[in-house]
């Protein structure tokens, strides 16, 4: 009875998906690492013109990105190095292999011009990266819900649009890919290094009853990559460019509330006795 009562009394240890620490650091550092593979063989797949598969393996690449900060916050295995590593092989499979994939398939015929904007394109990526880690945590709270500018792994989808859009066949727009490619690059180098509030959605928080309907959106997005893989990407990329205005203007509101709050809180009148 005396014993009963004290494994009663005892504290109910907490459940952890994983229990032992180098493993809790590990796995999202191998995820990162099949990551920045998967996003080198793209490189090779566009040298052997498998330029379908060249841009199935950088999705690939931008899914696991998403995840492997995701799993490290969820099993509590975040660490400077995971940290490092997923920047270096951001520039590697958000920058080098886009750049690389679009020089094969249509910037080689500009010649050194071609070669100039993938250099410009992979510099500015390294520029957003470089910014991305020194950024403090001192900002306020709302502002987490907001990049500086379009991170690299949607930047890197981006570039790659005028190639998507020729191999999906959509045939609505008969375009000149050598004279927009280039357009395009510059464009997306800019946005990169820009201050433009963009979605981050890291810390967003779905009520729980929404989520039927968000379960819903993630089943039908992944639905239509699957069956209509190069369609759907191409409106995934004018969705989330048409998302820009509204972010910026959302970051405006919030900007605008947290100053008249701070502002109160100052001219609040202390209390004499």
């Amino acid at each position: 009875m005396w014993q009963k009562d004290k494994i009663m009394n005892e504290p109910k240890k907490k459940f952890k998906l994983v229990t032992d620490t180098r493993a809790r650091v590990i796995l999202p550092n191998t995820l990162t690492l099949i990551g920045v593979c998967i996003g080198l063989s793209s490189i090779n797949l566009a040298l052997n013109q498998n330029y379908k598969l060249a841009i199935v393996a950088i999705l690939f690449a931008a899914i696991i990105d998403g995840l492997d900060g995701r799993i490290a916050r969820l099993i509590k295995g975040t660490s400077k190095v995971g940290k490092e590593l997923d920047s270096l092989t951001d520039i590697i499979s958000f920058g080098v292999a886009p750049a690389f994939i679009m020089y094969f398939w249509i910037l080689n015929s500009l010649g050194k011009v071609g070669w100039l904007i993938c250099l410009i394109y992979v510099v500015c990526v390294a520029l957003r990266l470089a910014r991305f880690n020194i950024n403090t945590d001192a900002d306020p709270s709302w502002k987490d819900n907001f990049f500086e500018g379009i991170p690299s792994p949607a930047g890197g989808i981006l570039v790659l649009s005028p190639l998507i859009y020729d191999v999906s066949e959509l045939d609505i727009l008969t375009l000149n890919y050598q004279f927009i490619t280039p357009i395009i690059f510059v464009v997306i180098s800019i946005l990169l290094i820009s201050k433009i509030p963009t979605y981050s959605l890291k810390k967003i928080v779905v009520p729980r009853s929404t989520t039927i309907f968000l379960l819903f959106g993630i089943v039908l997005s992944f639905g239509l990559l699957l069956i209509f893989t190069f369609k759907a990407l191409i409106m995934g990329c004018l969705i989330y460019l048409l998302s820009i205005p509204a972010s910026i203007i959302h970051y405006k509101k919030l900007k605008k509330s947290f100053v008249n709050d701070n502002k109160f809180i100052e001219e609040e009148p202390e209390d004499v006795l």
